[in-house]
């Protein structure tokens, strides 16, 4: 006997026939992830831990990614690399001369994030878009993938 054979008739035939809808069932269908998208999303957590060992170990893949952030920040601008636009002029200020920290932190949604912390008295984190974090991810593992070779 299941839980269903023990709720009342009226209650199992309301049940079944929201079941049934389709805006249920597509609801349900985006809740669920294929085997596809789960060996994608462990691939980019591993990718990023990886990443957080190295920049945790080695001081020159922190350096690395904080001169190409400093980079991308001059070439393609604020509101291109960051995902919030909305800052302290204290932050903004220390973006721009580069004296910031780069850290990988999970975010709300509970997946991992490259974050920008300003040095100084400003205790804002500002995250990167996810396109750049990816970008600089994928630089990552070619660059380990060089080096392992």
């Amino acid at each position: 006997m299941n839980w269903i054979d023990r709720i009342p008739s009226n209650e199992r035939r309301k049940l079944r026939k929201r079941m049934r809808s389709p805006e249920e069932y597509e609801r349900l269908r985006e809740r669920v992830k294929g085997p596809e998208d789960l060996e994608r999303e462990m691939a980019k957590n591993e990718l990023l831990a990886e990443l957080k060992f190295a920049m945790e170990t080695e001081p020159r893949v922190n350096e690395e990614l904080k001169k190409d952030i400093e980079h991308d920040l001059k070439e393609k601008g604020i509101e291109q690399v960051l995902k919030t636009a909305d800052m302290s002029p204290e932050a903004i200020q220390s973006l721009e001369s580069g004296s910031f920290a780069v850290r990988i932190e999970t975010d709300a949604e509970g997946s991992e994030q490259m974050v920008l912390q300003p040095e100084g008295n400003v205790s804002e984190k500002i995250p990167l878009q996810r396109s750049v974090t990816e970008q600089y991810a994928a630089g990552f593992a070619a660059l380990d993938d060089q080096q392992n070779a």
